[in-house]
């Protein structure tokens, strides 16, 4: 079984329409994820804000939803990002890979080792957070459907929910990010501690901050996302069976 963890945008997979969802309890809480098949290859799907977008970023229970995930015994989990772009080259609709964080959060629950759980305090290395193997599929699936799809993207993690300021992102740029959002962080790292093979795809929903005149509104994130989401689960679709051969 393949995890896609999505969010703004990403309520529901056509795959997967008719399927009831499920909530799956742990000790951190409960996450709320859809199973069945998509391309041949059995998937648990789970959105981070909720079917309505009820929850805000800093109140998704990122703990709970990775516990989840890896209480499935999942192979292999594919996350979506919409992002706001910090590299200038980047533009609305662009997508791109990920291959680094940097976490400018604070006040989330962002370990499981945090010395109150039975396995105490652990230092885990997180050089390799987003999965070659992964990233490797989503690249092949990318090329054999003709779509770009940029490689070396730095994310850059905020709380939200409002947007960054300006002046946040000249920091991020500075710090060598190429992408920011509000939901990466700490699912990522929490991915890594709970040895998922994680990695995820961003897609460029608007320039950050400063980058451009214009002000950032939900309504035109909207109209980027309802045109370049069937490019995103294209991917997904094919790099699904390119990993289920690997299992």
């Amino acid at each position: 079984m393949i995890g896609i963890i999505a969010g703004t945008g990403f309520y529901n997979l056509p795959a997967l329409q008719g399927r009831p969802s499920e909530e799956i309890t742990n000790k951190f809480g409960t996450a709320k994820i859809t199973r069945g098949t998509w391309n041949g290859v059995e998937i648990a799907f789970l959105t981070r804000h909720g079917s309505d977008h009820s929850v805000p970023p800093q109140r998704v229970n990122y703990r709970a939803n990775i516990q989840a995930l890896k209480d499935l015994d999942l192979s292999y989990v594919i996350a979506v990002n919409v992002v706001g772009g910090i590299d200038p080259s980047l533009k609305p609709g662009d997508l791109q890979l990920v291959e680094d964080f940097i976490d400018f959060t604070s006040g989330r629950e962002h370990t499981f080792f945090d010395g109150v759980q039975p396995e105490g305090v652990k230092h885990i290395d997180v050089m390799d957070c987003y999965d070659a193997t992964v990233r490797a599929a989503m690249r092949e699936s990318a090329a054999s459907l003709s779509i770009p799809l940029r490689e070396g993207g730095i994310y850059a993690g905020y709380n939200g929910p409002r947007f960054e300021t300006p002046a946040e992102i000249r920091f991020a740029a500075l710090s060598g990010a190429s992408v920011v959002g509000m939901t990466g962080c700490p699912e990522v790292s929490l991915a890594r501690e709970a040895d998922l093979r994680y990695a995820a795809i961003a897609l460029v929903a608007n320039p950050a901050a400063g980058l451009s005149k214009e002000p950032i509104t939900t309504e035109e994130i909207g109209r980027v996302i309802e045109g370049a989401s069937a490019r995103v689960v294209a991917i997904i679709e094919g790099a699904l069976p390119i990993l289920d051969a690997k299992r």
